[in-house]
């Protein structure tokens, strides 16, 4: 038996009990653990921090092992859980699946999992024209920036992935930057972020690693990385770079590197009018809110520059598109009931058409969505903890779900709620963003 043999069985059997293959990432977590590496060994083979492999894409792999093999799954018994699993397959061939293609089980249609960003050959993915075809045609004009910004699970990764997947085809080098794999300690100390900035972006376009002979501490950090990219980076490569950063707004936790980091960004963005080089080098900015916290707004990339796009909710039509995916048969009643309870959320959207495409009844979604024992539970118990975690920010919203109107809420406090998804605006005063937050926050606030 070889990890091979393994992975094939694995991954069948992740796509049977959670209908989706296993990740790259997970991949490589696991093909370490089964050669008896830690995660610091995994991590230095890999584009990934430890801290990453093992506080997020390990706590939840071992978590979804446990319910696929039916026992306790950890890095320390994996390979014993795995064998006993090959011992119970080994005379089973299992098929190649396309995940997000709907598939046919015993005559039953089987929609894709919504899970994650959409994958690129989805027939799930609901364009937002012209969106897709302007962000298309800027990341091709040269020093272009392009700023992508929509609370939680609006579609801001998916887009992402399309605009990626075109550069690619251009023939453009791209690399996309996670700040999540990031070491939190990184972003305490600009020279080391940037730094790891440096060394990210190097390694994912297999250029080598010239830190310790180029960075001059007595030129500053952000002249160092700058002219790392200049005679390291674009000076290097035969075509264009496409640099996308995913997940931006960890970084404004840390005003003492955001500043810095997003000065620099504005300024290359700048050098593109009178430097040929940075005409090279095309951005694009992911992130969820525009509250910057102490981030000086004047010295940001995010303040008059760039093409901005912010992503709003499905539209009526779009939602009957993916109904008719689904393979429902629904009328206009019916499809107006679903959004007078979840609006055109396309996370709250997709979940529920799944669920309805699987056998769950309408009457019975709308009754339970709303409650623990609905479809949402884990996602409004997880938006549950953290308002609880933020007395301030709860009672906040607290003010905007018992209203029977929209009503002002102080700064701060709404452009946190706005991120979360929890609210649309209405001018300058905010209401929930659909009714499913309204019925459950009214009930799990009521004691503040």
């Amino acid at each position: 038996m070889n990890f091979e043999e393994v992975l094939k069985i694995l991954d069948t059997a992740v796509f049977n009990k959670a209908n989706r293959h296993l990740k790259d990432v997970e991949i490589i977590v696991l093909q370490g653990s089964w050669e008896g590496l830690s995660y610091d060994e995994i991590a230095s083979n890999a584009t990934y921090t430890e801290a990453y492999l093992r506080q997020i894409i390990g706590f939840s792999l071992w978590k979804l092992l446990a319910d696929v093999l039916g026992e306790e799954v950890s890095k320390t018994n994996f390979r014993a859980a795995v064998e006993r699993l090959y011992n119970r397959y080994q005379n089973i061939l299992p098929t190649e699946v396309n995940l997000d293609s709907s598939i046919t089980v015993e005559n039953k249609f089987v929609p894709g999992c919504p899970e994650g960003s959409v994958p690129l050959n989805s027939p799930f993915y609901i364009q937002r024209v012209p969106l897709e075809k302007h962000c298309y045609e800027t990341i091709l004009q040269p020093g272009s920036l392009i700023r992508i910004k929509a609370p939680e699970k609006m579609g801001k990764t998916s887009l992402l992935d399309r605009i990626i997947a075109h550069s690619k085809q251009q023939g453009y080098h791209t690399v996309r930057i996670n700040l999540l794999q990031a070491e939190t300690t990184f972003f305490r100390n600009l020279d080391k972020f940037l730094q790891w900035f440096c060394f990210y972006v190097s390694r994912r376009l297999k250029l080598p690693n010239l830190l310790n002979k180029t960075w001059d501490e007595y030129r500053g950090s952000i002249v160092n990385c700058t002219a790392y990219f200049e005679d390291n980076i674009l000076s290097q490569i035969d075509n264009n770079l496409v640099l996308a950063l995913d997940n931006v707004d960890i970084i404004f936790q840390y005003p003492e590197s955001s500043q810095g980091f997003f000065a620099m960004l504005r300024t290359w963005h700048e050098e593109a009018n009178i430097s040929e080089i940075w005409e090279n080098l095309r951005l694009i900015v992911v992130h969820s809110t525009e509250d910057y916290g102490s981030l000086d707004i004047n010295r940001s990339p995010f303040c008059n520059i760039g093409l901005v796009f912010e992503l709003i909710e499905f539209t009526t039509e779009q939602i009957q598109n993916l109904v008719q995916l689904h393979r429902l048969d629904y009328n206009q009643n019916q499809v107006q009931q679903l959004m007078s309870l979840i609006g055109g959320h396309p996370y709250l959207i997709r979940l529920a058409l799944y669920h309805l495409a699987l056998g769950q009844t309408l009457e019975n979604f709308l009754q339970t969505a709303p409650t623990n024992a609905g479809i949402y539970e884990e996602h409004l118990r997880q938006l549950l903890h953290y308002l609880q975690i933020n007395l301030p920010l709860a009672k906040a919203f607290k003010q905007v779900v018992t209203a029977t109107e929209p009503v002002a809420v102080a700064t701060i406090p709404a452009y946190q709620l706005y991120s979360m998804g929890l609210v649309k605006r209405v001018g300058n005063k905010l209401e929930p963003r659909c009714r499913l937050y309204r019925q459950y926050f009214q009930e799990h606030l009521l004691g503040l």
